[in-house]
């Protein structure tokens, strides 16, 4: 089999050490006869599995038990709801900051359980920029300040966290989670979809500090309460046992390959390839995103025609490369390029990068 370079924004691309060793193990789980994903969440083959990627997570991140660590089902479409019905209880109010599609439907959930103050509106812009850091007017009163850590459609993403004061940032960071160190003491609660950046979909990693898990809503259904999740170590009902081994191992993986310093210092080269290839066509490449805020994950640009933009997706799809049309909502070229995107996949699309520009410039 010859494996083709995965640029798709998610499902995405995941590292072939993961896959391989899944596969060796899948069948006959380190000689119990079975499968994991046949044996009980309770046995203790299931638990040392679950136990280790909660104590990976706490370790990359560099964080104690001052955090709860929460793989829950329902991705992180479900956290659009979950945290704000957790943490907006009657009489307070959160802000967001609009910055794109994604950051847009998380804001709606929560504008239909609370009250949201919006103190930052990409609209004008095409959703194309971020504020200054300091430019924010938070309330100081908020419960927390959410942010779209990195928007997957439009190409953008926080290279410098808002100021926020004494508020706690809440983030989706469901397409860059893992990526680079973070400040931990300036977020209240991260959450991710797995299927872009930690393993295959079926799950979401949330990480809460407990400050705030004692202060959520005690009038929730079950599953809907992370009071519910957290003493039970995710383990209230049945857990997505594929996707936590599969996040484990590509946890695992990320440790062995320098922990979040190391991919960042990757990340950073490989979209250099790309951004590079853009600088140095003459304009016959163009990221819409202005420097500062492009995204390390998800690198977009335009060709001068449609055209020219179905010829280049089509050589590319031809040299095993796949996944490289843009969003149906803004169309031109996308290259999804998350930690296990390795680096002579970016190589191999800027140097095709560079022949169509010199062919069709």
């Amino acid at each position: 089999m010859s494996r083709k370079y995965n640029f798709y924004a998610g499902p995405a691309t995941l590292p072939l050490p993961v896959l391989e060793q899944i596969q060796s193990e899948f069948l006959d789980y380190k000689g119990m006869g079975m499968s994991l994903v046949e044996t009980s969440h309770r046995s203790p083959e299931y638990d040392e599995v679950h136990n280790k990627a909660v104590s990976l997570v706490k370790e990359l991140l560099g964080i104690g038990d001052e955090f709860s660590v929460m793989m829950l089902q329902g991705g992180a479409t479900m956290q659009f709801s979950m945290v704000p019905m957790n943490l907006l209880n009657a009489g307070n109010s959160c802000d967001f900051t609009m910055t794109g599609a994604w950051a847009k439907k998380a804001c709606a959930d929560a504008k239909k359980i609370g009250n949201v103050n919006v103190v930052f509106d990409g609209s004008d812009a095409n959703y194309m920029t971020l504020p200054e850091p300091d430019a924010l007017q938070v309330d100081p009163n908020a419960v927390y300040l959410h942010v779209t850590s990195n928007e997957t459609i439009g190409g953008i993403q926080w290279h410098k966290w808002p100021e926020s004061g004494n508020v706690p940032l809440v983030a989706d960071m469901s397409s860059d989670m893992m990526s680079r160190p973070l400040p931990m003491d300036r977020f209240g609660v991260i959450y991710a979809g797995a299927q872009k950046n930690l393993g295959p979909s079926g799950m979401a990693l949330v990480v809460m500090r407990n400050d705030l898990l004692e202060k959520c809503n005690d009038n929730l259904t079950a599953y809907m309460s992370y009071k519910t999740h957290a003493p039970k170590n995710s383990l209230y009902n049945t857990p997505p046992v594929f996707s936590i081994w599969a996040f484990g191992l590509v946890m695992e993986w990320v440790k062995n390959n320098g922990g979040l310093t190391g991919m960042a210092a990757l990340n950073e080269k490989k979209a250099a390839y790309l951004y590079d290839a853009m600088e140095t066509s003459g304009g016959f490449y163009n990221c819409p995103v202005p420097g500062p805020h492009r995204s390390l994950m998800n690198v977009v640009w335009r060709l001068p025609t449609e055209e020219l933009e179905k010829m280049f997706i089509a050589e590319a799809k031809a040299a095993g490369m796949v996944g490289l049309k843009g969003h149906r909502s803004v169309g031109g070229c996308r290259a999804s390029i998350y930690n296990a995107m390795p680096e002579h996949g970016c190589q191999a699309l800027a140097d095709l990068m560079n022949t169509f520009a010199a062919k069709h410039g």
